[in-house]
Parts: C-alpha cells; structure tokens; sequence
C-alpha cells in the first residue's frame, strides 16, 4: 500500500480569520501563511490491493502475527478529495482499511482511520476501542474540521454500537451518517445517501463464516497434536482420531453448520453438534470390546461425556465475530454453559480413568 505524507494547501483549509467576518477557531492568518500547527499531514493511499496486501489478508486470516495486521491511525486520502469530498470512518485493522479502499475505487475521499488496536470494526465496537471517545479524539488530532467543509462523517454500520452519535456532536460538531453494511455498497449509497433495507440487513453466508476457520484451526493445532500422540499411544488410534475430528467440528464444522444448528446460544448448538459427532465413537467404543455389558456401555457413554463440552467451547469463540451475538448475551452465555462443560468433562475424564482400570484389571 503506497503511503506518501502530503500536506493541504490553505486553500483547502479553513478561510482567512479578519476576511470570513466572524472569527474562527480553526481560520488560518491573515497572511495567508498556514500555520504548521493547523493543517494536518495525510497519508496518500489507493483503492488498488497489491500482492502484499493480499498476503498480509491470507496470514492474518491464518493467525500469523495476530495483531500485527495494523494500519497507522489517522487520516488518509483517497484520488484527489476536496473540502467538500466525503469521509469515511474504519478500524486500523488492514482488511477492515483494505475493504473499504477497495470499495471506493474511483472515488474521492478522505478516510478517517481509528485506533481499534488491530481489531476488526464489529468486534472493536463490542469491545469499545471502535467507540465515540476514539472517534472524537481521531476528529480532534486530524484537525478534521480544517480539512472539510462539511461536517459529517460516515460510519460502517456495525459500529453502530460503539458510536454515541449525540455524543460525538456535542463534542466534535461532526454529525454521524451511518452507512451500509458492507462496503461494496457504498458506491450505491453515494448517489442518494441513503441505504436501501438489502445495505441494513446484516448477513453472515457461508463464505464468511468459513473464512473464519483457520485462526481459529491454527491456536488449536498444537494442543490437538499434543492429545492426538497422547491418546494414540495411551487408547489407540481411534482415541486419537477422536480427538483431531473433535477440535475439526469446533473450528471448522461448527462454523459451517451455524445456521442450521437448533438453539440460538452458541454453546448449546456446540453441545449438539458434539454429541451427532460423538455418536459414531460411542457405538464404536460400545461394539469394539468383549467386555461385560455394562463395561461396554459404560465405554460408549465416555465419549457423550468428552466430545461435546470441547466442541461446545470452541463454538464460544466463534460469539465474537458473528452478528448473531451481543455483548451481553456472550457473558450470560458463559456464566451458565461454561460450568455444564466443566461438569460433563469431569465426568467423562472420571469414567475415562475408572474404564481404564477397569480394562487393565480384566486384561491382567
């Protein structure tokens, strides 16, 4: 992303103090030198993503450098923007930036970047860094006010909850437009500045949701390849293959087949989706040894015990990326379900060990 720092010219600033007739807080001198002080520096940027903004989206889509994935907060322009030119609010997170530059090609803009820490807008809003302090204090340290006419700044509708639009006005003395959904959408939105009921309704297809699959694959990977050596060599390969197709369903399946899990808490349609995938391992383990019965249905229950809570809490980090979710759902959420989890694993880990005795006193 080509970045080149450039300056306004006073023209493009704010108005002479002793020629405009009123006095202005953001009027440059009568000398008609600008002051240092009042005209901001924006960062020059582009609509087109190079390949090294196409890799940095594939490795922070795979967990590489998590929070590494930033943009310079502040303000940025886009073709070759006016005063009376739009501006557009995004998270410094590089895909949220890269996503709407991409969207506005041929359009010019100014591009008003917050501080979200590397966090996307959605997730930023829920956890206040996409917020109405930031938003203001950006306005603020830009010097927005000597670079537009206008007075308006145009926020991606998922940070809607995050902004206080009142609050940023009493403020600021921007006025907050919230805009479409996505920001495919925004070329559209332009014409009329207003978003049809197809740019407000929030979707989550498939595509999105798989996409988030491999972060969430990769933190996994390495305590999955820990238990999957652990259980071969303790409960054979089947144990095993438990385990890898468990933490497969929570970060992968789970993802998939969200929509169409019954219940509308994540850690519910996790226990679920747990228990259809245990089931295959439960009759095998029930059918594999020639035990009692009631060893060998005391065999087949482990694993209703242990796959299920796993998968139920890998759902629950998928709760803050979605938009099916609110902040305060997530946390009754996890005061009620996660303490259900911790019980049946317990449970299932209890008779895992009593089978095992069990089994080694039968051998021996």
């Amino acid at each position: 992303m080509s970045e080149n720092r450039v300056t306004r010219s006073s023209s493009d600033t704010a108005s002479c103090s002793c020629c405009s007739g009123v006095q202005q807080q953001d009027a440059l001198p009568c000398s008609g030198e600008p002051s240092p002080n009042l005209i901001p520096a924006i960062t020059t940027t582009t609509s087109t993503l190079t390949f090294a903004d196409r890799l940095d989206h594939f490795l922070a889509r795979w967990g590489v450098n998590r929070m590494g994935h930033v943009v310079k907060p502040g303000l940025y322009q886009l073709g070759k923007p006016t005063p009376d030119s739009p501006v557009f609010v995004s998270a410094n997170y590089t895909l949220s930036f890269d996503s709407l530059r991409s969207a506005l090609s041929g359009i010019d803009a100014y591009l008003l970047v917050m501080d979200t820490r590397g966090i996307n807008v959605w997730c930023a809003a829920g956890k206040g860094t996409f917020g109405t302090d930031e938003l203001v204090k950006r306005i603020g340290n830009t010097r927005l006010v000597s670079v537009v006419r206008h007075r308006t700044v145009i926020v991606p509708q998922l940070g809607a909850p995050g902004i206080s639009a009142h609050q940023v006005r009493e403020r600021s003395g921007f006025r907050v437009e919230y805009g479409p959904v996505r920001a495919r959408d925004l070329p559209e939105y332009l014409k009329t500045r207003k978003a049809t009921p197809a740019m407000r309704r929030v979707e989550f297809p498939f595509r999105e949701r798989i996409v988030l699959s491999p972060v969430e694959l990769v933190h996994a990977a390495l305590p999955t390849i820990v238990a999957a050596i652990l259980l071969y060599f303790l409960a054979g390969p089947v144990a095993s293959l438990a385990a890898v197709t468990t933490i497969l369903a929570g970060t992968v399946l789970f993802p998939a087949l969200l929509p169409f899990l019954p219940t509308k808490d994540f850690s519910t349609k996790g226990l679920i989706l747990g228990i259809l995938v245990a089931l295959p391992f439960a009759a095998y383990a029930w059918t594999q040894f020639s035990l009692p019965s009631w060893a060998c249905l005391l065999a087949g229950i482990m694993p209703l015990f242990l796959i299920p809570p796993v998968v139920s809490y890998l759902a629950l980090n998928f709760t803050g990326c979605t938009p099916f979710t609110s902040r305060s759902g997530v946390k009754a959420e996890i005061f009620t379900y996660v303490r259900v989890m911790v019980a049946m694993a317990a449970c299932g880990i209890v008779l895992a060990v009593l089978f095992g005795a069990l089994l080694f006193l039968w051998v021996a």
